[in-house]
């Protein structure tokens, strides 16, 4: 776990806070190799609201709403 802001737990709590009812779920993505790498999905219901928000992990090991960048192709040169 990253102690520089961008946990997973860390990005909950800030988007979120942490809930008290514990009413909440976290399940990963379905596509396991998918080409975006690894995602979780946060799923949360309070007040009669529903919410679901995924998670991307990247190669630094932090966690970001956002997917990682795709690689692009690159030449090999010998």
């Amino acid at each position: 776990m990253r102690a520089d802001g961008n946990s997973l737990r860390w990005l909950i709590e800030k988007w979120f806070g942490f809930p008290s009812d514990g009413a909440y779920r976290l399940t990963r993505s379905s596509r396991v190799h998918s080409p975006v790498g690894r995602c979780v999905c946060f799923e949360s219901t309070g007040a009669g609201v529903a919410i679901k928000i995924f998670f991307f992990r990247h190669d630094d090991g932090s966690w970001s709403v956002f997917p990682p960048a795709s690689k692009k192709p690159t030449f090999a040169q010998n």
